[in-house]
């Protein structure tokens, strides 16, 4: 886990694009605004965050998603994100050859 990142988890009913936005911006010390291009790539650039939040999203009958996760890198971190709404960062780790 990424020290002053770790995990975040998004119970004040954001979305979890939002919660990505917020933990990456925890972990580099910075406002979530200030997470933005040219210093940072945007969040689209490597998922749909409209997809992103569908995924995790209750079901059309109310009912909660069983369980799930997915991962993608974003902004040099291995981002996991969880159907609870915790998201986990992770610096990936670099092979020695």
């Amino acid at each position: 886990m990424v020290e002053g990142g770790g995990s975040v988890s998004s119970s004040s009913g954001q979305t979890p694009s939002q919660a990505v936005i917020e933990a990456v911006a925890k972990a580099e010390g910075i406002e979530p605004a200030a997470l933005s291009p040219p210093e940072y790539e945007p969040l689209h650039a490597v998922v749909d965050p409209a997809a992103l939040d569908a995924l995790f999203a209750d079901r059309s009958n109310g009912a909660k998603r069983p369980h799930g996760t997915v991962s993608f890198p974003f902004c040099g971190y291995a981002v996991t994100v969880d159907r609870d709404g915790t998201v986990a960062l992770e610096e990936p780790t670099e092979s020695v050859d």
